[in-house]
């Protein structure tokens, strides 16, 4: 890899469009996940993204462009798994993990189903599980933008009473905060953003992107605005990285991203004991 690679690299439209759908998928995969982690809710972003392969087949049965089915499923399981994650007015975690693991059971079952239905073979299957950056094109780069734009407009807006639920749930409660609204809300926002980057890294491995920024950078600080800095920039470097590898190598995107993100939380992991009490 050198200098003139890398300007080559730069020379193709496909990859212009891969570097800049990857950026926009890294911040808006950040912070959701930064949320994602602080609430534990990292179960319910893995069933999220085996929605896709129920999403991708059903879109084939229908005829649809493949993204379709994957934001609807998406969003569906989020509502799915929010409409059944609580007692009494309050979150249950216990039964969210058991419903979750029920709406991914389901998820699986229904992929096979719709595959069967449609009786061909799904061609892209590969990319989607592993991920693929040959067949990003500028509209969809632009569709990704229009997404995150609105994911991170529901931060601005309520990411400090988000903040709060998710610290203590109950106070919130106490001091007027729509704690079952915030949570239906994040976890459609959550399901968005894992549709968004599964077109980049694949069905398997979009949580490592979702979890391992996030996940590295509280190790580093519990200073809010600093880690969710790192997080960003952690998913940047993740991503710009992976593409960059991927072009000049041999194995998918997604192989490459996913060993990043599992490399840079071990180094967080161990810088954390390093770092002054």
């Amino acid at each position: 890899m050198s200098f003139s690679g890398l300007h080559q690299m730069l020379a193709y439209p496909f990859m212009v469009h891969a570097l800049a759908a990857g950026a926009i998928v890294a911040v808006m995969a950040s912070i959701t996940g930064w949320f994602m982690v602080l609430r534990r809710e990292t179960f319910a972003g893995h069933t999220l993204s085996a929605m896709s392969f129920p999403g991708a087949s059903a879109a084939l049965l229908a005829g649809v462009p493949l993204a379709a089915g994957y934001f609807g499923f998406c969003a569906l399981g989020a509502l799915l798994i929010a409409a059944g994650s609580r007692t009494a007015g309050r979150r249950n975690p216990s039964q969210e993990s058991a419903v979750i693991g029920a709406v991914q059971a389901a998820a699986l079952a229904l992929g096979f189903l719709f595959l069967s239905l449609y009786g061909g073979v799904l061609v892209d299957l590969e990319s989607l599980l592993f991920g693929s950056f040959l067949g990003i094109t500028a509209d969809q780069v632009w569709t990704l933008a229009a997404i995150t734009v609105g994911v991170l407009a529901f931060f601005a807006i309520a990411g400090r009473p988000l903040l709060y639920t998710s610290v203590d749930e109950l106070a919130a409660s106490a001091r007027g905060v729509r704690v079952r609204v915030l949570q239906v809300a994040f976890l459609v926002v959550l399901g968005l953003a894992v549709a968004a980057t599964a077109q980049i890294t694949g069905v398997l491995l979009v949580f490592a992107l979702l979890v391992a920024p996030a996940a590295g950078a509280q190790q580093l600080t519990a200073r809010i605005p600093l880690s969710i800095a790192l997080s960003v920039l952690f998913a940047l470097a993740i991503v710009w990285i992976g593409l960059t590898l991927a072009y000049f190598g041999n194995y998918s995107v997604g192989f490459y991203v996913s060993t990043l993100a599992f490399a840079l939380y071990v180094v967080c992991r161990g810088g954390r004991k390093l770092l002054p009490a």
